[in-house]
């Protein structure tokens, strides 16, 4: 079902995208060869943010029309980021010289959507009053909506009707599972890029640590607190990028490159989603110091890093820690039927997210772990963000994703 709201939206839509250029409410823009970006604000709400933000990149026969395909994904984005600078990074601003899982998947006949959260829509001085209503279930109704208008979409150019895989990176990933377990009899597949949602009975150090930050972020929204903002990541990648051997203002002495591969290859510093977590593989200085980058280009992790929303709800964040601490009602992964693929990276969530596939109802379980090295360099290995924008991710992790998705 899809709210009354959205249906006239997604009717109106649905006949502009194939006859004529779209209303105010959409855009077109090339990717690459003949790979087109579409995007389209559907308003479902009077509030300053009530928009579902949907995305589609497909090959074109002609200008608005896509060229049909019986493959269909749904991706839904991670932290400090929307669709497009992790699915389209060459679109984002500023721009990235990653390719981007999108394309990639669309130039292989896969038609590839996504929706993005609520709290990416405002600008640093927006309107953010109704920061504090976009929580996990009003994310998993977006979803519901945008899977809808995609197969409605998918009805009118395609001649389709046939149900789509949803696919999430990171906290994307954790949605992905969420909604499959809330709501999986609208999908045909789902897929999960690095993320856990059920943690081991042993790793009952992970689950404190998710415990305590939902308690903490449940104090932080009691007190008035809805933005976790993230002008820390803005300002790390801004500065790597324009003044990068300048001593850094935000960890002194380092300078602002030493200050993002620190950030980037040594994330459990601050996050330790599991031991030695990072977003991107490092290399490591005897001292034990970041020097570089060993799989993503520092480019590509800068841009990242400096095009992240400036806002993030806060609401979010609690609620995703309050699923892994596992002590409030949530949805079950037993819930899940459908085939479910893993793709996680051995130096970020990797080994600790097979656990989660177990919990599943499904038959039809497919995981890898995209790793170098043995697990006595886990701290180098392959890292998150690595599945996005290491050079070698066409290879190691977009192939065999690609590969699963023209099966399922």
């Amino acid at each position: 079902m899809v709210r009354p709201g959205l249906a006239l939206a997604v009717l109106v839509a649905c006949t502009s995208a194939v006859a004529a250029p779209p209303p105010v409410a959409m855009k077109r823009e090339h990717v690459t060869a003949d790979i087109y970006h579409y995007q389209f604000d559907l308003r479902v709400g009077s509030k300053p943010n009530a928009v579902v933000r949907i995305h589609r990149v497909v090959r074109e026969l002609t200008p608005w029309q896509p060229r049909p395909t019986p493959h269909a994904v749904m991706l839904l984005h991670g932290d400090f980021a929307n669709f497009v600078t992790n699915f389209v990074p060459t679109l984002g601003t500023p721009a990235s010289s990653a390719p981007g899982l999108a394309p990639y998947l669309a130039s292989r006949g896969v038609d590839t959507w996504g929706v993005d959260r609520r709290w990416t829509l405002p600008k640093a001085d927006g309107d953010i009053s109704d920061l504090g209503d976009m929580g996990v279930d009003q994310e998993l109704g977006d979803i519901e909506d945008a899977l809808a208008f995609a197969r409605v979409q998918r009805a009118i150019t395609d001649r389709s009707l046939s149900r789509i895989v949803l696919a999430g990176f990171s906290h994307g990933g954790q949605l992905t599972y969420a909604y499959a377990a809330a709501r999986g009899q609208h999908l045909s597949a789902i897929a999960v890029l690095d993320a856990y949602y059920d943690l081991a009975p042993e790793h009952s150090d992970l689950r404190d640590f998710a415990c305590a930050n939902a308690a903490a972020g449940r104090e932080a929204l009691a007190q008035g607190v809805t933005d976790s903002e993230n002008r820390f990541f803005i300002d790390v990648g801004s500065l790597a990028r324009s003044a990068p051997e300048a001593t850094s203002p935000i960890f002194p002495p380092y300078t602002n490159r030493e200050t993002m591969n620190t950030l980037a290859g040594m994330t459990y510093w601050f996050a330790p989603y599991t031991p030695l977590y990072h977003l991107s593989a490092p290399v490591l200085y005897e001292q034990g110091d970041a020097v570089g980058l060993r799989e993503s280009t520092e480019e590509s992790v800068s841009a990242w890093f400096a095009s992240a929303p400036p806002h993030q709800s806060l609401r979010e964040t609690a609620e995703l820690d309050a699923i892994w601490c596992g002590t409030t009602p949530r949805p079950e992964l037993a819930n899940i039927r459908v085939p479910l693929f893993y793709l996680g990276a051995a130096g970020a969530f990797g080994d600790s997210g097979l656990y989660s596939t177990t919990r599943v109802s499904s038959t039809d379980v497919t995981t890898l772990v995209v790793r170098r090295f043995g697990p006595e360099r886990v701290a180098e290995d392959f890292g998150h963000g690595d599945l996005l924008y290491g050079t070698d991710a066409p290879a190691l992790a977009w192939q065999p994703l690609a590969t699963w998705l023209l099966r399922h």
